[in-house]
């Protein structure tokens, strides 16, 4: 069997993905050998974009559109995506064809003197690039002021130490525990010293948030074979739903979308929290036996519209 070549972008996150994907498929029986391939990405190159201000020039495949080239090109077999990043609407030529096992979804507050978002002070500055993010935090602490902060995961934790106005940061706990952050004790260490870090248990995540997307030509059935054998059957599902959500609402990944799906004993539970023109932000839950993740999204967005009324 011929090696397959996984694509990449290049952040440190991004590569550790990859590499938690290379041994996935390493370790199935008689499993074939994968090595790494670094693609650049424009949202990996285009730092002065400002993600909080959606226009014309916020592109769905950001993070995705020069992975799913390499595809077709077949310079790569797979892409390797943070699954949140995933536009819901792929080429036909493309599909997504597993998730591996979900990370904990929930975002984090790294602060420099609050162990939660209710301790930040006053007309405090807390920085994130997320719409989603913002709307949500508003709600819960409308004196906070927002302060958009791009790049990779250290660079945010540098800028947050460096800016003096800053007080804290949002950033995602599985991007941080796979690089290797220790989030224990309720403290995090960077550069020598200790910040304050704490679960922002008031935010519902993006759609996909923790979880790893595998992307391959859709007429390539030997590849759709090998990764459907390391996908994670609850997290394909659950994220399958919370897509679809976000596909039924018309929404790109930037679209302030909170919304998370979990399997609690034979049941699946979904809530979710989105901000469109109207004054206050719609939201909802369902809980049930859904067939299709179809099925439970369109429960979910009815519920939700329903209660509206």
């Amino acid at each position: 069997m011929k090696t397959i070549i996984l694509g990449s972008r290049g952040s440190r996150l991004a590569l550790a993905q990859a590499e938690l994907t290379k041994q996935a498929v390493e370790r199935l029986p008689e499993g074939p050998a994968a090595i790494i391939r670094i693609i650049t990405a424009t949202g990996d190159r285009r730092l002065d974009i400002n993600l909080s201000e959606p226009g014309p020039k916020i592109d769905k495949g950001l993070f995705t559109k020069e992975l799913e080239e390499a595809l077709l090109s077949g310079e790569i077999d797979v892409a390797v995506h943070s699954l949140k990043d995933l536009p819901t609407e792929l080429r036909p030529e493309l599909e997504l064809a597993a998730t591996l096992p979900r990370h904990d979804p929930v975002d984090v507050l790294i602060s420099k003197t609050a162990n939660s978002l209710q301790e930040i002070p006053l007309s405090g500055v807390i920085a994130t690039s997320s719409p989603r993010r913002t709307r949500q935090i508003a709600v819960h602490r409308p004196d906070l002021r927002a302060a958009n902060v791009r790049g990779n995961v250290s660079t945010r934790i540098a800028k947050l130490l460096a800016e003096d106005s800053w007080d804290s940061l949002v950033l995602a706990k599985a991007g941080l525990e796979r690089l290797g952050y220790r989030l224990t004790g309720g403290r995090i260490e960077f550069e020598g010293q200790r910040l304050f870090v704490s679960d922002l248990v008031e935010l519902l995540p993006a759609a996909g948030q923790g979880a790893i997307g595998l992307e391959i030509r859709a007429n390539d059935f030997e590849m759709k074979k090998i990764v459907a054998s390391v996908s994670h059957a609850p997290t394909w599902f659950c994220t399958a739903v919370e897509r679809e959500f976000l596909r039924l609402l018309g929404g790109g990944c930037q679209l302030p979308l909170g919304i998370r799906a979990r399997i609690q004993g034979d049941d699946l539970c979904c809530e979710a929290i989105f901000f469109d023109e109207s004054e206050k932000p719609r939201s909802g839950i369902v809980s049930g036996t859904f067939h299709t993740p179809r099925e439970a999204a369109s429960a979910l967005l009815d519920k939700i519209y329903e209660t509206a009324k």
